[in-house]
């Protein structure tokens, strides 16, 4: 069969190359095109594109590349033609894949939709064009399904892919080696911090996790650089906080050694949440953005591990609630052993349950491509 998969950013290369990879084991002669990345490739597709030349993000910087990016939607299609698919599958990024997947539909070829845009948070009227153009959307978020039937549309919940990727690496990592390779020697408690991978998101956020530091003399706070970030930057912040070290490309390593963690808004909290690490989740953004984002997106809370959960499980620090002092009063809760950090855990493995629930999520969505092509 020959499969057509779009991904438009190192998350949807991640996920996209594990379900390739489950796609290959159902079908040994699969023959697969792919805009992605490397972990793509390496699972050996022939990679039309890399997501590094499509990821535009924001408001601005899409109208200042919007011909870049109608050029992208152009070839794309010429290229499908070209190729004919049995199924083009769809992963996320929905700025592009909509647009694609209407497209495909029209051109007669079936269609797949991996991890669903987040319209339940806003835009959702774009259910309408989804149901239209894409014949089996697969959801990782157990209320997306109960999101999606309230519009009469059935999709299949195949559980969340950072479970089987989490659980992996926490099965085979050994943690008295992680410090040692990152050199803790110090008997002390380590906080993470995941301030983001975005220059604005530091800007704003960072400076308030820090400022949080002064109120720990004894603890050890461990930042996670991304490594879209450059060290200049990330120096210029941490430089004068001595109880503050800086690592980069060892998330999963920090995580796995953390008693608790400052984690941005985002995947972050959900992959945190994952680990059994206690955290409180600090959002803030420009005055105006929030704003706009408070009227504009319709759920209750802003981390993924609360939305899943229905409930508030962990702490969200949002705009200015972002204090030190908050901060320090919240961390101190879920720090040392009682209540409120023996709560926020069993609620951590009740999460881990409802989500993978059916096995693994790459190879349940590789499964129900397979009944979709051969039907």
């Amino acid at each position: 069969m020959r499969y057509y998969v779009i991904a438009g950013e190192a998350s949807g290369d991640l996920h996209a190359s594990r379900l390739i990879r489950a796609i290959k084991q159902n079908d040994a002669n699969a023959s697969i095109r792919a805009w992605g990345g490397d972990l793509m490739e390496n699972e050996g597709v022939a990679l039309v594109k890399h997501y590094k030349d499509l990821a535009f993000m924001g408001f601005t910087e899409v109208l200042l590349n919007l011909r870049t990016i109608l050029s992208n939607m152009k070839f794309c299609k010429k290229d499908m033609l070209e190729f004919k698919p049995d199924v083009v599958i769809f992963v996320d990024y929905p700025g592009f894949n909509i647009p694609m997947a209407t497209f495909a539909k029209k051109n007669g070829f079936k269609t797949a939709y991996y991890i669903s845009p987040q319209i339940w948070a806003w835009k959702e009227k774009r259910v309408h064009t989804i149901k239209k153009v894409v014949d089996k959307m697969m959801v990782i978020l157990p209320f997306e399904k109960d999101f999606y039937k309230k519009w009469n549309y059935d999709v299949e919940y195949v559980g969340h892919p950072l479970i089987e990727i989490i659980d992996g690496f926490r099965d085979s990592s050994n943690v008295e080696k992680i410090k040692k390779e990152i050199g803790l020697i110090e008997n002390k408690k380590v906080i993470a911090l995941l301030p983001g991978s975005r220059i604005q998101e530091i800007k704003k956020k960072l400076p308030v996790m820090l400022e949080a530091t002064r109120e720990f003399p004894d603890l050890l706070f461990i930042l996670a650089q991304a490594t879209s970030l450059s060290d200049d930057l990330i120096k210029q912040y941490t430089k004068d906080y001595p109880n503050v070290r800086v690592i980069k490309n060892q998330t999963y390593e920090l995580l796995s050694i953390a008693d608790a963690a400052l984690v941005t808004s985002g995947t972050a909290t959900l992959e945190t949440a994952l680990f059994n690490v206690p955290e409180v989740v600090c959002y803030k953004g420009s005055p105006i953005s929030y704003q706009i984002g408070k009227r504009l997106i319709k759920v209750p809370f802003i981390a993924l591990v609360n939305l899943i959960m229905g409930k508030k499980v962990v702490q969200e620090l949002i705009q200015d609630e972002l204090t030190s002092m908050n901060i320090k009063k919240e961390l101190q809760k879920i720090l040392y052993q009682g209540p409120e950090r023996e709560s926020m855990i069993k609620d951590f493995n009740n999460l881990h349950s409802l989500l993978s629930a059916g096995g693994s999520a790459s190879y349940k969505a590789a499964e129900v491509i397979k009944e979709l092509v051969i039907e």
